[in-house]
């Protein structure tokens, strides 16, 4: 979760987003936007909130998400507090939150947490037009359990988090080829676009030696495919095979790391465990990573004869909380991609399940690795 009330390491917390745009009845006549923006952008965001005022997020990915969560976190706290306390409401076409990524079960669960942070989230609606009425901005929307008529809401200030699309101007001039389907520069798994010019992190579409041809937006992804990049500019050719990670934290409750290809149009299979109140997100290190996120727990053939308590396999959505668990995304019945919901210090496991490539036939036993029920 990001947190308002700690955000102490500047440099870090500025690498967590990628594009953002705030617009405020304020400054009506103009749109205030950052790319690639600074931590200074988010402290003046932190002060709106505390100031009051009514927000409203645009955007159920990621980044819409984490800031829905912080804000209505921040903004309830000064409330219990007796300081001003806004409204913070979320919009998103989707069905939940984060649905490119989880299944919709639990994207639908997430979304419920959110509201449990204080978010009021409204799904499956399609923006459809903005004016500014009494120094507010209001929002007009189709809600799909209302289509004949349009539905509105008023805010201090809106915040855009749609994500970005990777500038390829260059493409042209310089007779580089651009992925149609995915966006981003073509490159093979070197990383290499063509003679003496590689390209790495978000514009990137590159080929995974292990699951085909990506193109990857996360943090992790950035450091892993640029030190290759660089490597392989002197002379190293290397192919891409070291999977990154990625992680996403949505209030106390819900922590995740996630590996591989995790799109949730795939076929997914998962296995949960009851939660426990010590499970929460882990801190990250000094250079933006998880704490001991590389460090694999000790697993022995003892670990995989014990009775699995409290568990159940979901292919679908069934009445339970979905506290902690491991999602598998499947293309002919191999492990593709991971998430480890609530499950921390496992990624070196997940990496080698997708690096094996292995029919799996088994999931509950396959769980079994992740000590999901370890006291």
């Amino acid at each position: 979760m990001i947190n308002f009330l700690n955000l102490i390491d500047r440099d870090h917390i500025q690498t967590l987003f990628n594009y953002f745009a705030i617009f405020s009845a304020r400054f009506c006549s103009r749109v205030s936007s950052f790319p690639n923006q600074k931590i200074d952008d988010f402290f003046a965001l932190k002060k709106v909130v505390d100031s009051g005022a009514d927000v409203t997020i645009v955007g159920g990915g990621f980044l819409g998400s984490e800031l829905a969560c912080a804000l209505a976190h921040r903004s309830k706290k000064n409330g219990e507090n007796g300081k001003p306390s806004g409204k913070v409401t979320q919009l998103m076409p989707e069905t939940g939150n984060i649905s490119k990524v989880l299944p919709e079960y639990l994207s639908k669960w997430a979304t419920e947490r959110v509201r449990d942070e204080g978010a009021e989230v409204l799904t499956n609606v399609e923006l459809v037009g903005t004016t500014i009425e009494e120094g507010k901005i209001n929002l007009s929307y189709i809600d799909p359990e209302k289509p004949r008529q349009t539905s509105y809401i008023k805010s201090d200030h809106v915040v855009i988090a749609v994500g970005i699309e990777p500038n390829t101007d260059l493409a042209k001039s310089a007779g580089l080829e651009i992925d149609g389907e995915q966006g981003g520069f073509l490159v093979n798994a070197e990383l290499q676009a063509r003679h003496n010019i590689w390209v790495a992190g978000d514009a990137a579409s590159f080929y995974d030696i292990k699951l085909g041809r990506r193109r990857v937006e996360h943090y992790d992804h950035a450091i892993v495919s640029g030190k290759l990049a660089g490597e392989n500019m002197t002379g190293a050719h290397k192919p891409y095979w070291h999977q990154s990670m990625f992680w996403s934290d949505l209030g106390p409750k819900i922590g995740f790391e996630a590996i591989g290809l995790t799109d949730s149009q795939l076929q997914t299979v998962a296995v949960y465990a009851k939660g426990k109140p010590d499970d929460e997100p882990q801190k990250e290190d000094s250079e933006g990573n998880r704490e001991q996120n590389d460090v694999a727990p000790t697993s022995t053939a003892n670990d995989l004869k014990h009775k699995i308590p409290e568990t159940s396999v979901t292919k679908g959505e069934d009445k339970q909380d979905y506290n902690k668990g491991v999602v598998f995304y499947l293309k002919e019945n191999k492990v593709v991609g991971i998430v480890l919901w609530n499950v921390f210090n496992r990624i070196p496991i997940a990496r080698k399940i997708i690096k094996d490539q292995q029919v799996i036939t088994n999931f509950q036993e396959l769980a079994k690795l992740f000590n999901i029920h370890q006291d």
